[in-house]
């Protein structure tokens, strides 16, 4: 039986992002799930989205409009702010993949620890891309992501107990390394086996890649030991040119 008790607290993260935040927000604030706290963390924008976020001040449970020092501080001030459950970022752009998302995801199990589920990608028009490149396993454990982060953070629900604010000296991985933590801890994960997030494709991560690429390889060396980190790479650089050549003969 459902337990509509448990609440979900939803974290948005935004700055000057006016095209794409009421697409975000309209995603969490239709959800079917009567208990959802949402946090909007707002880094002080000029571009209007300020405007759109106050319009639906009387939906959200903690609004917070301040500068922030990047990505990862306006994310912990969200964590911080969170009293639920559970937890889950659906920062500007992305989007809970339908309107009864998150009672499917609560319905699939009772009182797992994480639960997480398949991504679509979406381009700036809202466009299916079709499925993320790095599949979610079938089974997860913190292991998993020593091939690459099979799982979005769209795509994720852990349960805020189990969570410790994201690691700063990351700028562009750290979310990486804060799924990695919480599933140390995480006794039962359940995989919900359907699409749970759409994710728009871009970002930071895509403009600095190469900083992205060395921050990965430093929490994965870090977890999973030199060595295996060098050979797990070997595969991943495999499977991304192979991805790429199939991709490549589907667009020819």
């Amino acid at each position: 039986m459902t337990d509509f008790k448990l609440t979900l607290s939803v974290i948005t993260v935004v700055y000057n992002n006016v095209k794409d935040i009421e697409r975000t927000m309209l995603s969490v604030l239709n959800q079917t799930w009567p208990n959802i706290e949402y946090i909007v963390v707002d880094g002080q924008s000029t571009d209007g989205t300020s405007k759109i976020v106050n319009s639906y001040k009387i939906k959200i449970a903690k609004l917070i409009s301040e500068k922030d020092e990047g990505l990862y501080d306006a994310m912990n001030k969200g964590l911080a702010a969170a009293t639920g459950d559970y937890v889950i970022f659906m920062n500007s752009g992305d989007e809970f993949y339908e309107t009864d998302t998150v009672e499917k995801v609560f319905n699939s199990s009772k009182s797992a620890d994480i639960y997480y589920g398949e991504t679509e990608m979406i381009d700036a028009n809202g466009e299916s891309l079709g499925r993320r490149r790095h599949k979610a396993p079938h089974e997860f454990t913190w292991r998993s992501f020593k091939y690459g982060m099979s799982i979005s953070h769209q795509a994720i629900y852990i349960r805020r107990s189990l969570t410790e604010p994201y690691d700063r000296r990351y700028q562009l991985s750290a979310d990486i390394d804060w799924i990695i933590r919480a599933a140390k801890k995480a006794k039962k994960i359940v995989n919900v086996n359907q699409y749970v997030a759409k994710y728009q494709v871009g970002g930071m991560s895509k403009t600095k890649h190469r900083q992205s690429l060395m921050e990965r390889f430093d929490i994965m060396r870090r977890y999973y030991g030199l060595l295996p980190t060098l050979l797990n790479h070997g595969v991943i650089a495999f499977n991304l040119g192979l991805y790429r050549m199939r991709h490549k003969r589907t667009n020819d």
